[in-house]
This record gives structure tokens, sequence and C-alpha cells, in this order.
């Protein structure tokens, strides 16, 4: 049996930071969650994903834009390194999964109106 530790995320693009081999993708997803005073907000929490793969990294170049709609799926993998002799932990979100799902529309008059 196949042991795994996945993500599955949906949200909106908020950074798009592309190196020579890693695109880091910065991802908000929104939770519902309900005050003290019994008000229902919107809680919002950003991901960090790492995309390695050369054809997703493309896609995203080409197509992907702050703002837009989208999926990301793949694996957890936790990560350490050592900085001023201590060694630091952290989990990162490994991209093999994904997809635009709408662009980002832009304001129209009537949304500015209510704003």
């Amino acid at each position: 049996m196949k042991n795994v530790a996945e993500f599955t995320l949906i949200g909106r693009i908020g950074k798009i930071t592309a190196g020579e081999s890693v695109t880091r993708l910065s991802i908000a997803s929104n939770y519902r969650r309900k005050g003290k005073d019994g008000a229902w907000a919107d809680d919002t929490h950003w991901n960090q994903v790492v995309v390695f793969s050369e054809g997703a990294r493309k896609y995203i170049a080409d197509h992907v834009a702050q703002g837009d709609l989208v999926m990301a799926r793949g694996r957890v993998r936790q990560s350490s390194y050592d900085k001023d002799g201590e060694t630091r932990y952290g989990v990162d979100l490994v991209c093999t999964d994904f997809g635009l799902l709408a662009a980002k529309q832009p304001a129209t008059d009537e949304d500015e109106e209510t704003a």
C-alpha cells in the first residue's frame, strides 16, 4: 500500500516568483469562521507552493497572473536547513498538478460604485 502526504489548494494567486529552476506561488485560500459576535467572516490563509516542472513553470509564466483562480495539487515534503549554526525546519508544498480555473475579472464601474 502506498503512503501519501498530499495537498489540494483552490485559491487566488497573490505573487509569482520565477527563479532559474523553480517557480514559487503564493496562493490565498479563504475559510469561513464564526466570530465571537456570531457573524461569519472570511479567514484568508496564504499558502506558499513550489513548482519544479518545466512545463508547468512555462504555462504559469505564459498564462497565469495575480488574482487568477487556480488549483494546485501535489505532495507535502518536510525540509531542514542550517542558519547561523541552528537547524531550521519547514514544510514545502511541491506542486505536481496545476490548473488555471478562471482569470481574474477586471473591475467594472458598477463594482467601483459599490466599494
